[in-house]
């Protein structure tokens, strides 16, 4: 199936520091885009993947688990490890989860993560039914454009497959059982208002990680996909802050330019 227009995966070559970005769950790299050409556009080399079984119809992610998804942005990180001296990991929502699963597995070859409303578990009695429901009911109504920014819209899948949504509550499991082993720096950023993942999930994961260095910061006017709301300038004004207090001396002061390609021009 092709890609949805703007759901396409980003690169960009930069200098020394590299930010992998992991977006959530039904969605697609478009509600990170702006994040990315920002830190692109400050010398960062960026990547951007596009999880498989999602940015095209949501069929296609009945085909797919969290072991898939993982797999993608673990190939990224690699990629990234053998290009940069110096690796972040960022993610949102399920891609929260995915980042920190990649800081648990890979230690200090990740130099610290940032995660904007970062799911830990599924709540709700859905979560007791999914083992049953998915095998009768194809699919749910979908979460994606959680935003409080009057028109903005997130590309994503307006039905939740039941298969994966079942994959991801054994993999919120999983990483779950894993937070103590994430060690690095950590700023976590997430919205009192969010109607897909609460704030428990956030508290959770603060009180289960073994970092010593870790910042909170409250995003009082957004909603769940606040890389595209009214605080999205925070949260990329706080990631970089993160990323040269962490990195000193190797990310660009000033901005380029970067065209839609992800290729840099001085500005």
């Amino acid at each position: 199936m092709p890609v949805l227009p703007g759901a396409e995966p980003y690169r960009h070559e930069g200098g020394e520091v590299g930010v992998l970005l992991c977006h959530g769950f039904t969605g697609s790299p478009q509600s990170l885009r702006p994040w990315a050409e920002f830190l692109a556009a400050r010398g960062l080399t960026v990547s951007l993947p596009l999880l498989p079984g999602h940015g095209t119809r949501w069929q296609d992610m009945q085909l797919t688990t969290w072991h898939d998804w993982y797999a993608e942005v673990d190939r990224a990180l690699g990629e990234l490890l053998e290009r940069c001296a110096t690796v972040f990991v960022f993610g949102l929502s399920m891609g929260g989860a995915l980042t920190l699963r990649l800081a648990a597995r890979h230690g200090d070859a990740v130099k610290g993560i940032v995660l904007v409303n970062p799911g830990n578990k599924v709540h709700g009695l859905a979560a007791y039914a999914l083992p049953v429901a998915r095998h009768l009911v194809p699919s749910t109504k979908g979460i994606a454009s959680d935003i409080a920014k009057e028109g903005v819209t997130e590309i994503g899948y307006d039905r939740v497959p039941l298969h994966a949504a079942h994959s991801v509550r054994r993999f919120f499991q999983t990483v779950d059982a894993e937070l103590p082993q994430v060690t690095q720096p950590v700023l976590l950023l997430h919205s009192p208002q969010d109607h897909v993942v609460p704030p428990a999930d956030s508290a959770r994961i603060l009180s289960r990680i073994s970092s010593t260095d870790v910042r909170e910061v409250l995003l009082e006017q957004s909603y769940h996909v606040a890389t595209l709301d009214h605080d999205a300038e925070r949260v990329f004004d706080e990631s970089l802050a993160f990323v040269e207090r962490l990195a000193p001396g190797l990310v660009d002061a000033k901005p380029g330019l970067v065209d839609g390609k992800g290729s840099r021009s001085g500005g």
